[in-house]
């Protein structure tokens, strides 16, 4: 039996995916949480009215509505509703400055330090994986949530 066959076969405790499996799964989730997050604010160009109806005016109310005061604005309001998305902020900068240092060309070196991996459901350094998915975890509790809740081979 080669070590192809041995990651793809069948377990009594689940499906055993490969590396490329696993990949195509976690691309899949990142597009679908890109795609879930990545939209203008439907209700950003709605105002709002502070004023409730009238249904009962009298005489006397109608008499002091002659002098309206002019509403002043501060600058929270049009922070708030000339609010501009990440990516149309990136693209000004960009082609403002195209040569120099901006969001999209700026770089780190890598780290001279190894890798860390933290654990998928509480945050913790993780010393274990996941033998279905591939998933990273601590200890034996967050492996149970993590079977009951989180892991990608319940989903197809």
């Amino acid at each position: 039996m080669t070590s192809r066959e041995r990651e793809s076969r069948s377990t009594a405790s689940g499906r055993v995916l490969d590396a490329a499996a696993r990949y195509r799964r976690q691309k899949k989730a990142l597009e679908a949480l890109e795609q879930d997050n990545f939209h203008d604010e439907p209700h950003a160009d709605l105002v709002m009215s502070k004023r409730a109806p009238k249904f009962q005016e009298t005489l006397e109310s109608k008499a002091g509505t002659g002098l309206k005061k002019k509403k002043k604005r501060d600058s929270e309001y049009y922070k708030i509703k000339y609010r501009k998305p990440l990516n149309l902020l990136v693209e000004e900068e960009q082609l403002a400055n195209p040569e120099g240092p901006n969001y999209s060309s700026c770089a780190a070196p890598p780290s001279k330090f190894p890798s860390r991996s933290f654990c998928n459901v509480c945050g913790f350094e993780a010393s274990y994986n996941c033998v279905s998915c591939g998933s990273k975890f601590c200890s034996i509790k967050c492996s149970q949530t993590h079977q009951e809740t989180r892991c990608l081979k319940w989903t197809a």
